[in-house]
């Protein structure tokens, strides 16, 4: 399985907008075969005082894909190709970590 963390930062007083077109956006992309889990998410207020902010501009999308295969299917989807056109004047910067899940190391697990 393969994790991605996607910081998605719009220009200031555009994330709603952004918001509007990833939520137009998702039942297509949880369609998709190989898709396990793609969630918008943003800041949290007040939740924690150890909590970092993402700041009021930025989505933090959160995705598990089977495999290499289904997330290269998914970068290439016409809806995706269509997403990416739509909200290319929106966005300001994006950061995208892609993760694996870190192997048991004898340690009890939280």
């Amino acid at each position: 399985m393969i994790v991605l963390l996607a910081f998605i930062t719009a220009h200031p007083e555009k994330r709603e907008s952004l918001l509007e077109a990833m939520l137009e956006n998702l039942p297509m992309v949880l369609a998709e075969d190989g898709c396990i889990e793609y969630r918008p998410t943003i800041d949290r207020e007040g939740s924690s005082r150890i909590q970092t902010l993402a700041g009021p501009d930025t989505v933090v999308v959160v995705e598990k894909w089977r495999d290499r295969d289904a997330l290269k299917a998914h970068m290439n989807a016409a809806h995706m190709v269509r997403y990416a056109e739509k909200v290319a004047p929106l966005v300001s910067t994006r950061q995208i970590f892609m993760l694996s899940e870190a192997e048991k190391t004898g340690l009890s697990e939280c």
